[in-house]
């Protein structure tokens, strides 16, 4: 695990902190374990984490003037003087405008800025500590350090409702470590907190003149082929070379620390026969220059680019898409390796692992994405992100009738309609669309906290019922059945204070802003997927979520992505531009979901999980109770219709609990033993608080 940590403090004039570190308040000099200074006084900023050479630079133009850029970044030394000019003068935008996916701090006299993601792959945290704020690129350092307790309210919110901004606001799972929305910046101004937001108000963005489609799609080309170019000019490392800086106490079982098999060495990426990481490895493949493995390593397969196909035996209808990414790979500078799925890699196989940052969905299925990644190379292309920056949320349909575009709902209702067998469908898409379209905000929001004190769940049927259930503002989370009555009339009592403090911005439709919400959630479980499924001295590279990519991908215009089969087209598109033409029958082919391999991962761990969820945590601090959520275990491994989704939430967050009261150690040195965000030992949690436990 790898972040960025500094602190400002309000005192006046500089104090002499090298790299000793700062002092507390009880007098002790603390500093990250594993840190490197990149900075000292008055406001020091510490690089943490095995970080390779070329993803940390700093540029100073003059003393108390300078850039901190950590990540992959296609600007040149030179752009990021320019851009720290821009910066010196207020312009935070132009920081966030290179190719690639980093954090930038800037720093002019006293004022930081820290400049987060416009997707939340890349997230800021910051909390008050000690006359001054304290910020990092992780929260769990930050809890650690202020020795916070657990936000008992933030976890009931991931668990009723995790696709509504208005429930978890910028609160995390610790108590007092705040969280810096997609597209801000954190401004620190010797110590005094501010945040900006350096993208364009949408009233302003409606205004300015839509782009056609043709241009749209060009501008997702351009910014693709940049990202991925932005990693393959990056300097190749030989894995376990020079790029670990040392283990950090407190952040994983041991085996995450030892020796472990290391990656092939180069440049790989996923192909798995869907469109959009089968773009990025034809994209990698075909660039100039020499993409692949290392000459003589690994794979034998000389300057090629890894391939890596995971063949899931348990899900029907993946021989197709095997057999399209054998057709892909057919190209002379691609090698193909073929990844069986083992047992152990069925989801909920893995009950042990290491502890993330913060809790997510995909904890259960942490070892099957281990068991793919562990084929593939140091640096390894992956397609995640793409649904949610080019495919349309379902609620941008009634973003069309506030825009009087009905005619381009025709092929979308067509195809529902061809799917569920109908004739009422387009009738009451229509009639859906058109109450979202003239239900404000808060009206939205105060139904939705209605919902969940009267425990209104439904089991939308796919594909028309989910359509339907999300042509609204916000709906209950897959796992708020299960929630008891005191947990749901907190989650309740946060989205009704959370509509005094505004919604969307001027203009904004609730299609965007459903879709923005639903790509910050995606953004925020592929970082926890990172983490979980973490191979030593690997880079796994997202390039559907750096920020070029996702401002392109807005810039299509929305009677372009909400036609069926809108992704395949664009991705198609853009190979074309790129120069391949020439595509498998059947490329862009939905592939098969993942119920069936979920469900037969529930069906062989069910016994593992009825023991974990025989005294569990969440019971303990009052969010669910146990015999409801072991009956309803059961019930699903036996077939029942239960939303697999919402088990899984369940599940990873006890998991996640559990390895985080077992944890030891501490992020920070000179003070051992104390700075801990949840001590270790036997807890019992009271209600707002998991950590004030024995040691």
């Amino acid at each position: 695990m790898r972040w960025l940590v500094g602190w400002s403090s309000t005192a006046a004039g500089p104090r002499d902190l090298g790299s000793a570190g700062v002092t507390g308040t009880n007098g002790e000099t603390v500093q990250p374990v594993g840190a490197h200074l990149l900075w000292g006084d008055p406001d020091p900023l510490w690089a943490v984490g095995d970080w390779r050479p070329d993803e940390v630079r700093v540029v100073q133009a003059d003393q108390g003037t300078r850039i901190a850029v950590l990540g992959i970044c296609g600007a040149s030394d030179e752009q990021l003087r320019i851009g720290l000019f821009a910066a010196r003068g207020g312009a935070l935008r132009h920081l966030t405008h290179w190719p690639g996916s980093y954090t930038a701090v800037v720093q002019v006299g006293r004022r930081i800025t820290v400049c987060g993601d416009l997707a939340g792959a890349r997230p800021v945290f910051h909390t008050p500590w000690h006359e001054g704020t304290a910020y990092a690129t992780a929260a769990l350092p930050l809890a650690d350090l202020v020795e916070a307790n657990l936000d008992i309210g933030h976890l009931a919110a991931l668990l009723a409702a995790p696709d509504v901004p208005e429930a978890l606001h910028d609160s995390t799972p610790y108590l007092g470590v705040r969280r810096v929305p997609p597209g801000h910046a954190l401004i620190l101004r010797a110590g005094a907190r501010e945040i900006a937001g350096y993208e364009p108000v949408a009233s302003l963005a409606v205004a300015a003149p839509a782009q056609d489609a043709e241009s749209a799609v060009h501008g997702v080309q351009e910014a693709l082929v940049e990202s991925v170019r932005a990693r393959l000019a990056a300097p190749r490392h030989v894995p376990g070379e020079g790029i670990d800086a040392g283990p950090v106490p407190g952040m994983g079982p041991e085996e995450r620390r030892g020796p472990r098999r290391l990656p092939v060495p180069g440049i790989g990426a996923d192909l798995s026969g869907g469109t959009a990481s089968a773009t990025l490895a034809l994209l990698a493949a075909g660039l100039p220059g020499m993409p692949g493995t290392v000459l003589g390593h690994g794979t034998g397969a000389g300057e090629r680019l890894l391939a890596v196909t995971f063949n899931d035996l348990v899900v029907p209808g993946r021989e197709a898409e095997v057999e399209r990414a054998g057709a892909l790979a057919a190209n002379p500078r691609l090698h193909h390796v073929v990844v069986a799925a083992a047992e152990e890699s069925l989801p909920f196989g893995e009950l042990d692992g290491p502890l993330t940052d913060e809790p997510g969905p995909s904890l259960i299925s942490a070892a099957r994405h281990r068991n793919r990644l562990a084929s593939g190379s140091a640096d390894h292309f992956t397609g995640y992100g793409a649904r949610q920056v080019l495919d349309a949320h379902p609620a941008r349909l009634a973003d069309l009738l506030m825009d009087r575009k009905r005619r381009h709902l025709l092929r979308p209702v067509a195809a529902l309609t061809k799917a569920d067998g109908s004739v009422l469908v387009p009738a009451r898409v229509y009639g859906a669309a058109r109450r979202l379209a003239r239900t404000p905000y808060r009206t939205g929001i105060d139904a939705l906290a209605d919902r969940l004190l009267r425990r209104a769940f439904t089991d939308p049927a796919e594909p028309l019922g989910a359509t339907l259930a999300a042509l609204s503002w916000g709906r209950p989370g897959p796992a708020a059945r299960w929630l008891t009555g005191e947990a749901l009339a907190e989650v309740s009592v946060r989205l009704q204070g959370a509509t005094a403090r505004g919604g969307p911005g001027p203009g904004q439709h609730p299609g965007e802003f459903r879709a923005r919400a639903a790509l910050a959630r995606h953004a925020a479980d592929l970082r926890v997927l990172e983490q979980a499924a973490e191979i030593r001295f690997q880079r796994l590279h997202a390039p559907f979520l750096d920020n070029q990519v996702v401002r392109a991908c807005r810039a299509l215009p929305e009677t372009l992505r909400v036609q069926p089969g809108a992704r395949a087209a664009i991705l198609r598109a853009v190979l074309e531009g790129a120069g391949v033409a020439e595509l498998p029958p059947g490329w862009g082919t939905p592939g098969p979901g993942s119920t069936a391999a979920m469900r037969t991962g529930l069906r062989v761990a069910v016994g593992d999980l009825l023991d974990l969820f025989d005294a569990p945590l969440l019971a303990q601090a009052g969010l669910i109770e146990a015999r409801v959520v072991r009956k309803a275990l059961r019930a699903a491994s036996q077939g029942a219709p239960l939303p697999l989704d919402g088990l899984a939430d369940l599940v990873s967050l006890e998991l996640w609990l559990g390895r985080l009261i077992a944890r030891r150690g501490t992020c920070w040195s000179g003070t051992p033993g104390r700075q801990r965000a949840v001590p270790s030992g036997s807890v019992v949690p009271e209600r707002g608080a998991l950590g004030a436990a024995q040691g």
